[in-house]
Formats: structure tokens, C-alpha cells, sequence
């Protein structure tokens, strides 16, 4: 007998006697196969029963690590009957995890249950099987790179703006841009965002960080802005660094510079966020802390002395603060299409709102696109 016919009768064995004792949750086996396996080296196989989990490949309810054989059959024990989602990926250094590079994408060739090839963060219900209870359940799967050779584009339009926190403007900024994404080893485009890791691929990631800042307002928007000219949008970038914190809790940290010299100053921020998977839809709910250098409160909420009249004083409110919520959502309409959307409401902070320019405490922020993938 073999070192892996022996494991396969002993865990029949604990199967067999797991029922006995009446622990049938865990009353399926899966027998998988693969259409293109490789040569030699060792294969994980882990079972996933909830969808948080599988959209971040994390804390599988059964793995199960095999080396791989000649006849291409590998029986998976004690799987949970009822609705389960199979990932199976070929551990090429051998170090037991799924390797995944800076932006979190699995580098080493894997396979999903149905067939499954999702283009963005994967949906349970895609690739969602039921396992009979007392019966083995048998899977064909193909192994494939995530990101082939040169990454994965996607090509849409969309839709950025911001509301006007500004005393008697009705104008909300908006601004039609090309919904260009883009995943690749270590590059990240979504819309009016872009990242490059610089290190890491671990917990702990350092990345270059680039996005779009909309104009702030023009001064035609408002009369208590006439005089003070446009403030036009720019281009921030700088440095990130990103925290995996486990349980899918997530921590950022960042600070961008003005390129353009619109107004010359910075902005940090730290956000913390978790992602939760429903349906097709991935959500993920975040709280941020936002620091505006004096150069940009001063550009999009002072008053210059040379500009200054009766009505609207000298106002310089210097560096200042502010607190936010959002939500994004990525929602996989297809394999091919997916509907991205993000949504923030930004407090601002008391030397921002004492501006005599500003009369609402909140500004609201948000993208909308629509991609095709391929």
C-alpha cells in the first residue's frame, strides 16, 4: 500500500466513524480531477462555506494538502454537505499558502468549482456546488494564472464629482472620465486611482499612490466666490503602505503631493475597512481620517487678503482635519462585466467649516463606472 492509499483509508476510516458518532455535518467527500495537472509537486485543496471567506481565499472550512499522483484522483474527506465552493491551487514553492502578489491577486495556478474564472474578487454564488450528504461528489477542474501573462484591462466609462459645501452654490461637481482598470503583478488602475507596489506581498505592503482631485469650485458657482477665481482639479501622488489586520480587516495609510502645483500642498490620510461578499456584490464598508496641509485648506477654503471684501473677511484656516465614511461595491454583473461604484460623506473640520465661504458641514463624494474585462 501506498503512503497515499494509507492516508485515503484512514481518513475513510475517521469519515466512517465521524458518521458513526453522529457528526454529520461533515458527511461528503469530493473526488477531483484535473484536466492539465502538473508534473510533480504538491496540491491544496480547501473547501469554503461562506462567502466573506472565499472572496478573500481565507479561512477554508477543510484543507488538504497532496502531492501529486499518476492517476490524477484525489479524494477530499469530512467536506461539510450542502452548498460548498472548491479552490484548488498547485503550491508551487511548497510553503503550504497561495502566494498572491503586492495587490492581493493569487500568483500560483489555481481552479474553482464550475468553471469558475472570476476577473475581480470571487463570488461564492459562481462558484457555489452542493455536496451531497453521504455521497461523493466528483469535479473536473482546470487549472489556470489568475492574471495570465500581462495582467487583466478593463475598458468603460464613468462618472466622478463631489457636492459644493460653499454658501448659496447649487453646483456639484461632476466630471465624465474614461473607466479604465487595470490588475496586473504590481500595477493597480481603477478609474481615477492608480497604485504600484514598490514591496511586499505579504501583510504589509508599500505601494506608489496616484488619483484625481476634482476642482474644488469655480467662482462663477456661487456670489460669495465671485473674485476668488477657479480652483481647478489636479493630480496627488505619494507614497501608501497597506495592514492585512485578519478576519478581512484591512488598514491604509497614505500621503499624496499636488504634481500639477495647483495649490502646492498635501493631503494623509488612514482609512480601515473590511470587505463583505453578497451575491455577486462585493461591499466594503470604511471609516477615514483625512489631514489637509495649510497649502491645500488655504487654496479650497481661504480668503486671500487681496481678494477680501465686506462680506467675506481674511480667512487663512491653515492645516486642518477631517473624518469620513464610505462604501465601495464592485458588483460582477458577468464574468466579463462589472459595475463599480464608491460613495463617501467627508465632515469637515471646524477651521474648514468657520470659513466664511462654507455653510454645510459635509461634503459628498463619489465614482460611478462600468467596465468591460478581458
Amino acid at each position: 500500500m501506498s503512503v497515499q492509499q494509507a492516508k485515503r483509508y484512514a481518513r475513510s476510516l475517521l469519515f466512517a466513524l465521524l458518521c458513526n458518532l453522529g457528526f454529520d455535518a461533515y458527511a461528503a467527500e469530493l473526488q477531483v480531477s484535473l484536466v492539465n495537472p502538473p508534473p510533480s509537486g504538491q496540491l491544496i485543496f480547501q473547501i469554503y462555506t461562506n462567502a466573506d471567506a472565499f472572496g478573500d481565499f481565507r479561512d477554508p472550512v477543510v484543507q488538504q494538502t497532496e502531492s501529486v499522483t499518476a492517476d490524477n484522483r484525489y479524494v477530499v474527506a469530512d467536506v461539510p454537505s450542502g452548498p460548498i465552493a472548491v479552490l484548488v491551487y498547485y503550491d508551487e514553492n511548497g510553503n503550504g499558502r497561495l502566494d498572491k502578489n503586492f495587490i492581493g491577486i493569487p500568483r500560483e495556478r489555481l481552479a474553482l468549482s464550475n468553471g469558475y474564472r472570476p476577473k475581480g474578487p470571487p463570488s461564492f454564488e459562481r462558484a457555489l456546488i452542493v455536496a451531497a450528504e453521504g455521497q461523493l461528489t466528483t469535479l473536473e477542474l482546470e487549472l489556470y494564472q489568475v492574471l495570465g501573462e500581462r495582467g487583466r484591462w478593463g475598458l468603460g466609462v464613468g462618472v466622478i464629482g463631489q457636492s459644493s459645501p460653499y454658501i448659496d452654490s447649487s453646483e456639484s461637481v461632476y466630471q465624465a472620465i474614461p473607466a479604465v482598470t487595470y490588475v496586473g503583478e504590481r500595477l493597480q488602475w481603477f478609474g481615477p486611482a492608480l497604485r504600484f507596489g514598490i514591496v511586499g506581498s505579504g501583510r504589509a505592503r508599500l505601494a506608489i499612490d496616484a488619483s484625481y482631485r476634482v476642482s474644488a469650485y469655480e467662482e462663477d458657482d456661487s456670489p460669495i466666490l465671485a473674485g476668488l477665481g477657479d480652483r481647478n482639479g489636479t493630480v496627488m501622488a505619494g507614497l501608501g503602505a497597506q495592514f492585512e489586520l485578519g478576519n478581512g480587516f484591512e488598514l491604509g495609510v497614505n500621503y499624496q503631493h499636488d504634481l500639477l502645483n495647483e495649490f502646492g500642498g498635501g493631503l494623509a490620510s488612514a482609512n480601515f475597512r473590511r470587505s463583505f461578499q453578497i451575491g455577486v456584490a462585493r461591499l466594503t464598508p470604511q471609516l477615514t481620517a483625512n489631514w489637509l496641509s495649510s497649502d491645500l485648506a488655504n487654496y479650497e477654503f481661504g480668503v486671500p487678503l487681496a481678494q477680501a471684501t465686506a462680506s467675506r473677511p481674511t480667512y487663512l484656516p491653515g492645516s486642518s482635519s477631517s473624518v469620513g465614511i464610505g462604501v465601495s461595491t464592485l458588483f460582477e454583473m458577468t464574468e466579463d462585466w462589472r459595475l463599480l461604484f464608491n460613495l463617501s460623506a467627508e465632515r469637515l473640520g471646524s477651521e474648514l467649516r468657520d470659513s466664511p465661504l462654507v455653510d454645510e458641514d459635509y461634503v459628498i463624494k463619489g465614482f460611478l463606472g462600468a467596465t468591460y474585462t478581458f
